[in-house]
């Protein structure tokens, strides 16, 4: 596996971590466990920082010529895993406002 492919599955751990955390966090809401909610979403959130980063480190270094990202069948299943996460995570924020009777 070369670097670029390490890069690609660190991105889809992080984003798939996300996700699995804001999930989490949504079966804290249906307990009524707002607190534990809140703080797995802050988990979810730093974990989604990191996939993008890779993102950014990815999209920076095909920008400067350094390499050229193969647009694989890998890379768009990190692209969405990453995707994915972000809405689940921002989805999931509104209704942990909503379900505990907050304005967003």
């Amino acid at each position: 596996m070369n670097e670029q492919e390490q890069s690609i599955f660190q991105m889809i751990s992080s984003a798939g971590d996300s996700k699995g955390k804001a999930f989490e966090a949504l079966k804290c809401v249906k307990q009524g466990d707002y607190e534990q909610a809140r703080l797995l979403l802050k988990e979810s959130r730093k974990l989604d920082i990191e996939a993008h980063k890779v993102q950014t480190e990815l999209i920076t270094k095909e920008l400067s010529g350094e390499s050229k990202t193969a647009i694989s069948l890998l890379m768009v299943h990190a692209q969405d895993h990453y995707m994915t996460s972000q809405l689940a995570h921002d989805l999931i924020d509104v209704l942990v406002d909503i379900f505990e009777g907050k304005e967003s």
